[in-house]
């Protein structure tokens, strides 16, 4: 029963930041690559069109994703605290 919260959880994270991003490439004022990638790296726990999506703009933007793995590390004990062990 947790496990399937967590999932749905997940996926409505993951469409937030995923929509949140495609809006961002239009408003100058959202960081429109960076939710993507948070979106897409979400969706992509559950979705393989996802992780496509995700590795290419991976490939796309080495630097922000650097950038994002890096803030993922940082945050990773607060987001496990929050979720549970695995993140």
């Amino acid at each position: 029963m947790q496990a399937q919260v967590k999932r749905i959880l997940t996926l409505i994270f993951g469409w937030i930041f995923a929509i949140l991003g495609v809006v961002g490439l239009f408003l100058p004022f959202l960081q429109g690559i960076l939710f993507l990638l948070v979106g897409l790296y979400l969706l992509s726990h559950e979705s393989r069109w996802a992780k496509k999506q995700f590795d290419r703009l991976k490939r796309r933007y080495p630097g922000l994703y650097n950038r994002f793995m890096n803030l993922k590390a940082r945050y990773r004990d607060k987001f496990r605290k929050l979720f549970g062990k695995r993140v």
